[in-house]
């Protein structure tokens, strides 16, 4: 095999393949994104019935459900780890404490 005829053989060799990935990521299901009523999914700042007391310099805050129904919530730590994404139900209150970052907001997810 002449160096010519190998190096014709690898380029077509290679077209193919090209084509091949090509036609294969053209077919390839797009991905979807999960929707915003999955459980982790971050919807917004907690509503005003969710009573927080913070304590910064403790790093702590308890927050309480007022809502009159049960509530999917979570504490956000800025700069640090937020609290699980938890059910709580009407009059139910938790504390959170935190070693690193600052207190951001608590989420409805």
């Amino acid at each position: 095999m002449t160096h010519g005829n190998r190096l014709a053989r690898l380029t077509t060799g290679a077209l193919a393949a090209s084509a091949l990935l090509a036609t294969g990521l053209a077919i390839a299901p797009a991905a979807t994104a999960a929707p915003a009523t999955a459980p982790t999914a971050i919807q917004g700042t907690a509503p005003s019935c969710v009573k927080r007391d913070v304590i910064k310099h403790k790093k702590y805050v308890k927050v309480t459900n007022l809502c009159g129904e049960a509530m999917h919530l979570k504490v956000v730590i800025d700069w640090g780890n937020d609290s699980p994404c938890l059910t709580y139900q009407h009059g139910e209150q938790w504390e959170w404490n935190w070693g690193r970052g600052s207190y951001g907001k608590v989420v409805t997810c």
